[in-house]
């Protein structure tokens, strides 16, 4: 176990929230919720404020139940670009420090200044104080940092004091606050994973570093040696700089998509394919501009009656960011999984772009001969995007769109979503 480094963990309290209070100071203090359209029922919290979580309001929660906990809250749509720009400012303020910085997230980050505090004889505590200071005044928002030698233990120091927290977890200390704490908080251990511990009688983080090594591996598989190794300390995994080449979305995050509560019913089957391709499309442009291509694709819906969710996934046998193919693929899967002529309505569909892959990367060409038309699709895509860029999203529309008015009404470009990178990526 190497203790001489130095890992920082700093993660921006309640990002959506924090910027969008960043750029409109009189909603300082508000329970404010960074959500979708209430009147449309683009319906869940994305990111609460303190004050509207004091008052009950939790991540994920549809809009009309926080404004049954928080009816005086403030509920702003979400505005993913502007969330990318504070992110990307946060990252370059890292870089000043080290060039070991490994997002975790838009809103998180690894940061080892280890070599760095060699050459100014600080502390990590010090300098977590001033990076945290300077996120304040350069971008009005508040981040939560942790100091550890290894990275786990630095994101749990990032967890354990909200807001604007700062926890230094060193082999002195950590057996105090990191093993007293409760199984969950540890990074990895979601509610299955809870559950199952919590069936062998392990509650506590230090309970897990205990336990039986066998008994683990019967239960968890290959994944409790994981979690035991991180509840010990023994994480020894290094800080993964930011690499050019895959382009900065590409390490930021692990998949585009967009989901979307529709604001009437889908009852059939060509309705459901019209929203799937509004929903595809944005994703594919979404990976055209960043240089992506996604080797599998996702789609889901939501039943209207029961609101349950069903996903099916499939993998490409090439990557791909051609609007056809990921369309296609995505419309093929909800009309396969859902059976409109029993009666089954939707309320919310979405599409998925995840194994993403720079589009320059050297692939096995078509043996059937039918690179030619695939290259005149993606031609036809670039196109398009340039007439979107210049004259708006609407200046080119898909017939189906435009022969069904309710489509109007849904905005792609409003529901894109980017999911996050895992630790193991």
């Amino acid at each position: 176990m190497d203790t001489s480094r130095t890992i920082l963990h700093v993660d921006m309290n309640c990002f959506y929230a924090s910027v969008e209070m960043a750029e409109r100071p009189e909603l300082r203090g508000l329970p404010l919720i960074v959500g979708g359209d209430e009147e449309s029922r683009h319906g869940i919290v994305l990111t609460a404020s303190y004050p509207a979580k004091r008052r009950g309001v939790k991540t994920a929660m549809t809009l009309w139940e926080a404004r049954k906990v928080c009816p005086e809250a403030v509920i702003v749509s979400p505005r993913y670009g502007l969330y990318m720009r504070y992110s990307a400012l946060a990252r370059k303020l890292y870089n000043e420090y080290t060039d070991l910085v490994e997002p975790f997230g838009l809103d998180e980050a690894w940061l080892d200044v280890t070599d760095s505090l060699r050459h100014t004889h600080d502390d990590g505590t010090s300098l977590a104080r001033t990076i945290a200071q300077r996120i304040w005044n350069e971008l009005g928002c508040t981040v939560s940092v942790g100091v550890s030698w290894n990275k786990i233990f630095a994101k749990f120091g990032s967890d354990y004091r909200k807001p604007a927290g700062l926890t230094s977890v060193t082999t002195e200390n950590a057996a105090r606050i990191v093993w007293s704490a409760k199984v969950r908080d540890l990074l990895y251990v979601g509610p299955a994973t809870e559950r199952k511990l919590h069936r062998m009688g392990i509650f506590t983080v230090g309970q897990l570093a205990r336990a039986d090594d066998y008994a683990l591996r019967r239960t968890l598989g290959k994944m409790g040696a994981v979690i035991q190794s991180f509840a010990r300390g023994l994480d020894d995994s290094p800080v993964r700089p930011f690499e050019p080449g895959l382009g900065d979305i590409a390490h930021v995050v692990k998949g585009i998509g967009n989901g979307i509560t529709t604001p009437f019913d889908v009852e059939d089957e060509v309705c459901a394919r019209q929203v799937i391709w509004l929903m595809g499309e944005s994703v594919a442009q979404r990976l055209r501009a960043h240089g992506l291509a996604a080797r599998t694709i996702s789609a889901y819906g939501r039943d209207f009656s029961t609101l349950a969710s069903r996903s099916r996934q499939t993998t490409l046998e090439r990557p791909t960011q051609v609007t056809k193919e990921i369309c296609s693929t995505a419309a093929r899967l909800i009309c396969d999984d859902w059976d409109f002529s029993k009666g089954e309505k939707l309320r919310a569909l979405g599409v998925r772009a995840t194994g993403l892959k720079p589009a320059q990367t050297h692939v096995q060409l078509d043996v059937f001969g039918n690179e030619t038309h695939r290259q005149r699709m993606l031609d036809l895509d670039h196109a398009i995007d340039e007439l979107r860029l210049r004259f708006g999203n609407g200046a080119v529309r898909r017939l189906g769109e435009l022969s069904d008015p309710r489509l109007s009404t849904l905005d792609p470009e409003r529901d894109n979503v980017v999911h996050p990178v895992s630790f193991f990526a």
